[in-house]
């Protein structure tokens, strides 16, 4: 089942962000599992929200590449909320890709 994440870091800058984006794909590494990825600034800090192919998934990204790229940045991770992915639309570019995505995760 596709996982949702939020991720709310306070005091996050657009600097660390990328320091931490660039650690986590360093070597072209692929994030297995992972289906949609967004982030951007709010008053205080960073979001990310993704969706994710399962909870084991993400907990494996976290465990191995996330929580150590964080730790390299400098910044203490807060606890992400998690949600099971009931629905999911995308834009008239891609009808339905993100629709047969989650199909093929269930």
């Amino acid at each position: 089942m596709a996982i949702a994440f939020l991720h709310e870091v306070p005091g996050m800058t657009q600097e660390q962000y990328d320091q931490t984006l660039e650690a986590v794909q360093r070597g072209g590494r692929k994030d297995e599992g992972l289906i949609f990825h967004v982030a951007g600034p709010i008053e205080g800090g960073w979001r990310v929200v993704d969706v994710w192919e399962s909870q084991e998934a993400v907990n494996k990204f976290f465990q191995e590449v996330l929580g150590p790229a964080l730790q390299a940045a400098g910044i203490a991770a807060t606890p992400p909320q998690f949600w099971p992915v009931h629905d999911m639309f995308s834009g008239p570019e891609q009808p339905g890709v993100l629709s047969l995505l989650l199909c093929s995760t269930s």
